[in-house]
C-alpha cells in the first residue's frame, strides 16, 4: 500500500493540519511542560510560604504552557534543516514541510504575546523580568551551533520562571530564590544531557554541539555531579526557607533515589533507556513539589 502524502501548507487547510501544529507546540507531549511547571510551583510555594495567591498561580500555570510551547516552536524553526538528519526528530512538522517557516514564526509571536498579556496582570518587577524569559527562550535553540553547552542556556530558560514567581508573589527577590534557580539549572543540564545522549551519534555526524558530545565517555560522571549539586542546592534552599523533614527527607531524599535509578538506566548509553531516564525526571520534580506542599501544611 502506498503511504498517504504529508499534508503541507500548499495542499491542505489549516484545520486539516491542526495535529501538525499540536505536534509543533508539543502539547501532545507534555513532559517538557511538567519539567518547567514543577520548579515554578516550587518557587511559588517557597515565595508564599505555602499556597500562593490563586491569581498568581493561574497566571504562571498558563504562562508555563504558553512559553514552553513557544520554546518548542522556535526550537523546531532553528533546527528545521537538521531535524531530518536525526532519527528522533525526522517527522517533526517543519522538517517534513507540514508547517511553513512563516506559520511557525507567526505562532511563536502569538504565543509570546499571550504569555506577556498574562504578565501584565502581575506587577512592575515581574514585567521587567519578563523580557529575559523571552530572550532565553529565543536564543537557546541557536546555541548548539556555537557552544557545547546549549543545555546551560536551556537551564536558565527553564529556571527564569523562578525569580518571576517570587516577584509576582512577593514583589521582591528573596536571596534564597537563587538557590532554587541554580538547583533547577543544574538539574536541567543533567537531564537534558541524558536526553542528548540519544542523539549523540547523529549530532556528531551533522556537527551539532551538546553537553553529551562534550562530556563524551565522562557523560555519566558529569550527570552524577550535576545531580549531586542539584540535591545540595535544594537542601540549602530548604534551610534558607526553614523547611522541615518532609521536604528535606521525602522530597530531596526521594529525588536522590530517583537519580540513582536514572544512573542505572543510562549505564549502557542506549537510546531507549536514556529516554526513560529523561522522562523519569517528571516524577523527581513532582515528588519534590508534593513533599514541599505537605511540608508547608505540617510546619
Amino acid at each position: 500500500m502506498t503511504p498517504a502524502p504529508h499534508l503541507t501548507p500548499s495542499n491542505s487547510s489549516w484545520h486539516q493540519r491542526l495535529p501538525a501544529f499540536v505536534n509543533l507546540t508539543r502539547l501532545n507531549r507534555p513532559i517538557g511542560t511538567w519539567l518547567v511547571m514543577w520548579p515554578t510551583l516550587w518557587a511559588l510555594w517557597f515565595a508564599a510560604g505555602g499556597f500562593p495567591d490563586l491569581k498568581v498561580l493561574l497566571i504562571f500555570v498558563l504562562g508555563v504552557v504558553l512559553m514552553r510551547s513557544a520554546g518548542c516552536v522556535i526550537n523546531d524553526y532553528a533546527d528545521r534543516n537538521f531535524d531530518g538528519h536525526v532519527q528522533r526528530t525526522q517527522q517533526r512538522p517543519l522538517a517534513t514541510g507540514q508547517v511553513s517557516t512563516r506559520e511557525a514564526l507567526t505562532l511563536f509571536v502569538i504565543l509570546c504575546l499571550l504569555a506577556f498579556v498574562l504578565v501584565l496582570f502581575t506587577n512592575t518587577l515581574t514585567i521587567l523580568l519578563a523580557p529575559v524569559a523571552l530572550l532565553l527562550a529565543a536564543c537557546y535553540p541557536f546555541m548548539k551551533r556555537y557552544t557545547h553547552f546549549p543545555q546551560v542556556v536551556l537551564g536558565a530558560a527553564f529556571s527564569w520562571a523562578i525569580p518571576m514567581a517570587f516577584a509576582a508573589q512577593t514583589g521582591s527577590l528573596h536571596w534564597g530564590l537563587w538557590l532554587v534557580f541554580l538547583a533547577n539549572l543544574m538539574w536541567t543540564v543533567a537531564y537534558d544531557t541524558a536526553y542528548a545522549m540519544e542523539d549523540r551519534e547523529d549530532d556528531l555526524k551533522i556537527g551539532v554541539k551538546s553537553t553529551a558530545v562534550y562530556f563524551g565517555q565522562y557523560d555519566r560522571l558529569a550527570i552524577g555531579i550535576l545531580q549531586a549539586f542539584t540535591l545540595l542546592l535544594l537542601l540549602a534552599a530548604g534551610v534558607a526557607f526553614e523547611r522541615g523533614a518532609v521536604f528535606m527527607v521525602a522530597g530531596v531524599g526521594g529525588m536522590a533515589l530517583l537519580f540513582i535509578w536514572q544512573q542505572w538506566l543510562i549505564r549502557d548509553r542506549q537510546r531507549g533507556p536514556c529516554l526513560r531516564a529523561f522522562l523519569n525526571n517528571h516524577y523527581a520534580g513532582m515528588l519534590v513539589f508534593a513533599a514541599l506542599f505537605i511540608d508547608y501544611l505540617l510546619y
